[in-house]
């Protein structure tokens, strides 16, 4: 007899809907009109149509303790998910959203499955009426537990503060929006602790959060952060137990880049923009730029070539001439440790002059950053494609992997491409040279390409019209390797 249960599913609706009420009507409208998503809003636009299952709704001393959480698909596949609702406390941390936050986090690393966390909130809140008692597990603690296992995205879609922001450093990749900040403690904390006058923005915001690294990429608003989500996430396997998945992109076969003789300037000192050289390369001429506002004289991108997922590292000769400085370094060390987890080939496209020299280069580190990258490509254990375009001197020929006895799966250079300490005109300088020694390194460095190529320096000069081709080629001859059980992968040693 249904009656039996009216009561009680009566109950149960009324205490979903009073979760699902969220902060309530007089918080979500202004939300509303000013075009921002609500926490549930965000995850259903985030997930596919109707994929979503919630966990712990009916937690917590507040509707669903102030975090949305559970589980669900992106483009078919499953995830774990937690959004922090502004609109209930401020999004704050009580002790029943702390087991949510590590309860799916067991779930992504029990079911091998991605984590997303979208921050909003304002940290730890003082204990309230109703809080389940007791102490719980550490979600910090099971976050970090999943590095380098299973996918971990965070967005930052408002303020968020304290315990739920170091959140964003700890995962693979980050992205916020231009009014969200993020910080360890927020304005009014920071003027009763240190006397400090200043705004969420000046704290936390995008112009302090990507300049620092705290966070990788900037998207305009709600929709837009969730797409890019989305769309890195589609590069990756669900986790380091899985391969990336094949892509037909409609341009996966071999081609040669007449337009490249165009992009890359045959003189060595000009400038171009490695993004343009990267689109002619990639598969329908699209790729994803992680941290494109910080460390910029580094590309590092996700793209696909004949439909595999690849991490490039390239050189941006439009910025201090390519020169890797302390931020590029940081940059790419972290890229390349991600690619080599989750099994996605590397790509490095070289042209620079070297680490970047100078005072301020060394009081900021550029010899630890630049042995963290070193440490971090050198230990890598995915397939490596070295390509040098037109120069690589000195320690940034190491940190871009040119060294072909590194592990590295093919390794190639452009006629012409110069190498070696430093360049000819600097070594001249360097040794007081005359003008027929100055003519002489000139000549050397011109013709070190082939001295390269002739030690086997290089496995062979291209021309640069070949560069997808001999690329894919470099995915081919490595097919069987990558096509072996995937695993975790181990890494030994002391980062720098």
């Amino acid at each position: 007899m249904t009656g039996d249960w009216d009561a009680t599913l009566d109950d149960l609706a009324q205490r979903r809907a009073t979760a699902h009420a969220m902060g309530g009507a007089d918080k979500l409208a202004p939300r509303r009109e000013a075009g921002r998503l609500d926490a549930r809003s965000r995850i259903g636009a985030l997930l596919d149509d109707g994929s979503f299952t919630e966990i712990g709704a009916l937690a917590g001393a507040a509707p669903a303790d102030a975090l949305v959480a559970g589980v669900g698909r992106i483009d078919g596949r499953p995830v774990a998910v937690g959004a922090e609702d502004f609109t209930t406390l401020g999004g704050s941390i009580g002790p029943a959203a702390s087991r949510k936050r590590w309860r799916i986090a067991d779930i992504a690393r029990r079911e091998r499955i991605p984590l997303v966390m979208l921050l909003e909130g304002a940290g730890h809140r003082p204990p309230m009426p109703g809080d389940p008692g007791g102490g719980g597990p550490g979600d910090l603690g099971a976050q970090g537990s999943l590095s380098g296992l299973v996918p971990m995205v965070c967005g930052v879609m408002g303020s968020s503060a304290g315990h739920g922001a170091i959140t964003a450093p700890l995962c693979d990749f980050s992205v916020m929006t231009p009014d969200a900040a993020i910080f360890t403690a927020g304005p009014p904390v920071v003027k009763a602790a240190l006397g400090e006058e200043v705004t969420k923005a000046e704290l936390g915001g995008p112009g302090v959060a990507i300049a620092s690294g705290v966070v990788h990429n900037v998207a305009a608003d709600d929709i837009a952060l969730l797409a890019d989500i989305r769309t890195y996430l589609s590069f990756f396997g669900s986790s380091a137990w899985e391969r990336p998945p094949s892509v037909d992109t409609g341009d996966t076969g071999p081609r040669r880049l007449d337009d490249l003789l165009d992009i890359v300037p045959r003189d060595g000192n000009a400038a171009y923009d490695m993004r343009l050289a990267i689109s002619a390369l990639v598969d329908g001429g699209g790729f994803f730029q992680v941290q494109p506002d910080f460390g910029s004289s580094i590309v590092c991108a996700l793209a696909r070539i004949g439909g595999e997922s690849i991490g490039i590292i390239a050189n941006q000769p439009s910025v201090i001439a390519g020169s890797i400085d302390v931020d590029a370094a940081d940059k790419a060390a972290h890229f390349i440790q991600v690619c080599d987890s989750f099994h996605l080939p590397l790509v490095f496209l070289a042209d620079n002059p070297g680490v970047l020299a100078g005072q301020a280069s060394e009081r900021a580190g550029i010899l630890r950053a630049g042995a963290r990258m070193f440490a971090a490509q050198t230990r890598a254990q995915t397939v490596k494609v070295h390509v040098t375009l037109r120069k690589a001197y000195g320690f940034g020929s190491s940190v871009m992997a040119m060294n072909p006895y590194d592990e590295q799966t093919l390794s190639f250079g452009f006629p012409g491409a110069t190498l070696g300490a430093m360049g000819a005109s600097g070594a001249g300088n360097a040794v007081g040279a005359d003008e027929a020694t100055q003519a002489e390194l000139h000549q050397a460095e011109n013709e070190s390409s082939y001295r390269s190529a002739n030690g086997l320096s290089f496995d062979d000069l291209i021309d640069p019209r070949d560069l997808r081709n001999v690329v894919i080629e470099g995915l081919a001859v490595s097919a069987q390797r990558r096509s072996g059980e995937a695993t975790p992968v181990a890494r030994t040693g002391i980062t720098p």
